[in-house]
């Protein structure tokens, strides 16, 4: 790639949970404000510092919430010449943890393509960050043709594991972290992105490696950065700020002992009631050490979100259990800035930092620790062992052993010499391997070579940058409804739904989305007395025909086309119990269509894997609990309607879909307006009280009718429809 080119790379960042600002972070305030928050941070200031890079947008949620800083509800915030963060309105205004966004993530889909045209061009890569974000970046690349690139952070199935082994229970564990949806979400971004960037060769092989699809020749570990700047060891220029001091020597007895120090969020996984039992199993380190422990900031426990709550009282309930009064400092308040202090602190009283979290991707608080001449004692699990490896700063341990903890800082203290060793290497380790000029420029050369590679043939087979060839003239608004059991059903309704159309201004297009064949489309719809519509999207969203020559969507053909093994997947699936394959003419090029025998068919997640272990991409269907549709990775009827709003420039809220069934679910979420008549199925139930899915009480097409009125859709639409706030 020439540097002409490279001048002009347009990088989109996403991160969605937490709360991200660009100064003055508040990490650790909650479980999910920690170290990727700043990692994204970073890395777009450091991007936009290089020449090759022309603009970086960090991409995130918008929150108006009066219990958090007026800074999160700012729609753009300068991070630095050519780096901003942009926020955009996801679900509810208030401040939500990641579990629940969930449901609100294909709106904010919708809303970023909004966004992205109204730039003056798109971006060339899509970098995504943690599951949520991954499942954003994942649609956002298949309807642009845009590479993924994504880090995990942490991995779905290593929590869950290590969750497990400590004894808590499967049921429990899902309905606090949503593990199921989460997991999926992760195997099929694996399935999608072009690259994974993971921090340390165990992430890369022991964690991902947990993943069916996951494919290793696409993965490339980057250690991250660290800002060596605000870290340094106590010296006359950086003692250790008085107030800091005053914070941790408040809680102790005799504060001048060596300092044990960790940092953290107050969750589950950072383990920290094996550290205080570590401690409180040693005599040597009663007499000879104090622990401090900053987690988080808080006002009072009890107002905390469930789980932190949990674990600071188990943390109180320790302490009190070993006696530990006076010997533990646990601040309550603190201030970003007093985080180098906290280290400077521990290393003037030659402590040591521990982190014994049950899981470590990374650790960037190590590097900040040994940065600061502070060393450290880590979790094996993870990032550390690079960290320790590269830096020679201290030692590993079990973080299941607590006679293991506490023997490692008894042994990290015990020599003054060794500990000094271990402070200068630890200063000179993060010069030589965690600059932030280290990471973007490995980032920036495998970025470049990704797009020497994927862009051109993503962008060739992909046409829907050409709205000009097709355009529908005169529409600012789409009308889309199924066939079966929503536009017909009901002849009488039928002929006041046309009625009702044929009133409405020339503005509003008409288009059906349907299961079924065009052929077998336009025979039922002629039977009904139905025009032909301007848009047919059919065989469940994978084919798009346009008005009265039918003109097939090549762009759509081609976009679909990715990764579909049609034949393998027929041949995958020949032995799955109650499976019946459906005659014929109701099979095509993009669509495998099957009849359902509901007591014989196994859970459609175990279709799924049986995929996925033979590495066959897929969108699987299932309707009525009679019909399995099985799709390319990249179809539905969503995911066309989606298209087709980038393609011709409509907003979705310009979008009013109509359907009854499941197959008609995800072109009902979104920002599209949706309606669900009366006589829908069961699996639509989920849907009610979704912000913009209108559950008509009529039936059949008098329920489509009953949706256009209460949206007063049909009328043309003011010019702020194209803003996300509305």
């Amino acid at each position: 790639m020439g540097g002409a080119q490279m001048k002009e790379l347009y990088v989109l960042m996403l991160s969605l949970h937490g709360l991200i600002r660009g100064n003055d972070l508040e990490l650790g305030r909650d479980a999910d404000t920690g170290g990727q928050i700043l990692y994204v941070v970073e890395l777009a200031r450091s991007l936009a510092r290089q020449r090759q890079v022309g603009k970086v947008d960090l991409l995130t949620r918008r929150v108006e919430d009066s219990a958090i800083s007026a800074d999160y509800a700012c729609p753009e915030e300068i991070l630095g010449d050519h780096a901003r963060i942009i926020r955009l309105r996801c679900g509810p205004r208030r401040y939500l943890r990641k579990e629940s966004l969930w449901p609100y993530l294909d709106q904010l889909v919708d809303r970023v393509l909004l966004f992205l045209r109204e730039q003056k061009r798109l971006p060339d890569v899509i970098h995504s960050h943690y599951a949520d974000a991954g499942y954003v970046g994942m649609q956002l690349s298949q309807l642009l043709g845009i590479p993924q690139i994504h880090t995990g952070h942490s991995l779905g199935r290593s929590k869950q594991r290590h969750l497990l082994a400590q004894g808590r229970k499967a049921q429990a564990l899902e309905r606090q972290f949503n593990f199921h949806r989460r997991i999926a979400a992760e195997e099929a971004i694996l399935q999608q992105a072009s690259l994974i960037i993971t921090s340390t060769p165990q992430e890369s092989a022991e964690q991902y490696g947990l993943y069916t699809n996951y494919q290793p020749e696409r993965a490339v570990v980057i250690p991250p950065g660290t800002d060596i700047s605000r870290f340094a060891p106590p010296s006359r220029r950086t003692p250790p700020e008085p107030e800091v001091a005053r914070l941790i020597d408040r809680f102790l007895v005799q504060p001048r002992k060596p300092l044990i120090l960790t940092i953290c969020r107050p969750e589950m996984r950072k383990n920290l009631g094996a550290l205080i039992a570590a401690f409180g199993s040693s005599p040597t380190l009663h007499e000879k050490a104090n622990l401090a422990i900053v987690a988080g900031n808080r006002e009072d426990i009890r107002k905390l979100e469930a789980a932190q709550t949990e674990v600071m009282t188990h943390l109180l309930l320790d302490i009190d259990q070993h006696d530990l009064w006076g010997k533990v400092a646990l601040p309550k308040q603190h201030k970003p800035i007093d985080v180098a202090g906290f280290y400077r602190l521990a290393a003037q009283r030659r402590g040591v930092f521990v982190n014994p979290a049950l899981t470590e991707p990374f650790g960037l608080t190590l590097l900040e620790a040994a940065a600061s001449g502070l060393p450290i004692v880590a979790t094996e699990d993870g990032g550390p062992r690079d960290i320790v490896g590269h830096c020679k700063n201290g030692v590993l341990v079990n973080p299941s052993d607590i006679h293991a903890i506490a023997g490692a800082i008894e042994y990290a203290l015990a020599e003054p010499r060794r500990w000094q060793r271990w402070a200068r290497n630890g200063i000179t380790g993060v010069k030589n391997h965690y600059t932030w000029d280290a990471h973007v420029k490995k980032y920036l050369h495998v970025l470049s070579r990704l797009l020497h590679h994927d862009r051109k043939q993503i962008r060739r087979d992909m046409a829907i940058y050409r709205p000009q060839r097709h355009p529908l003239p005169l529409v600012s608004q789409m009308l889309i409804s199924d066939i079966d059991n929503t536009l017909l059903g009901d002849r009488a309704a039928l002929r006041r739904f046309l009625a009702t159309l044929r009133a409405t201004p020339p503005n509003l297009g008409f288009g059906i989305a349907t299961g079924r064949t065009l052929e077998s489309t336009l025979k039922i719809l002629k039977e009904w007395g139905v025009p032909l519509p301007d848009i047919l999207i059919t065989a469940v969203g994978s084919e798009i025909n346009y008005g009265l020559e039918l003109r097939p969507d090549i762009g759509w053909q081609n976009l679909i086309r990715y990764s579909w093994r049609r034949d393998a997947v027929e041949g995958a699936l020949r032995e799955v119990p109650g499976l019946i394959l459906q005659s014929p003419e109701n099979q095509r090029e993009f669509k495998l269509s099957y009849n359902v025998d509901p007591e014989a068919l196994p859970p459609i997640s175990k279709i799924r894997t049986l995929l996925r272990e033979q590495k066959l991409s897929a969108n699987l269907i299932y309707s009525r609990q009679a019909f399995l549709d099985i799709l390319p990775l990249r179809a539905s009827k969503g995911r066309a309607i989606r298209y087709l709003a980038y393609k011709w420039g409509l907003p979705l809220r310009a979008f009013l879909v109509a359907g009854d069934s499941g197959n008609d679910h995800e072109m009902l979420i979104g920002d599209t307006l949706g309606v669900v008549v009366a006589n829908h199925s069961p699996e639509l139930a989920s849907l009610r009280g979704n912000e913009q899915i209108y559950f008509a009480n009529a039936r059949y097409a008098d329920g489509i009718a009953e949706g256009m009125l209460h949206y007063a859709f049909g009328i043309p639409i003011p010019e702020t429809a194209n803003d996300p706030k509305i």
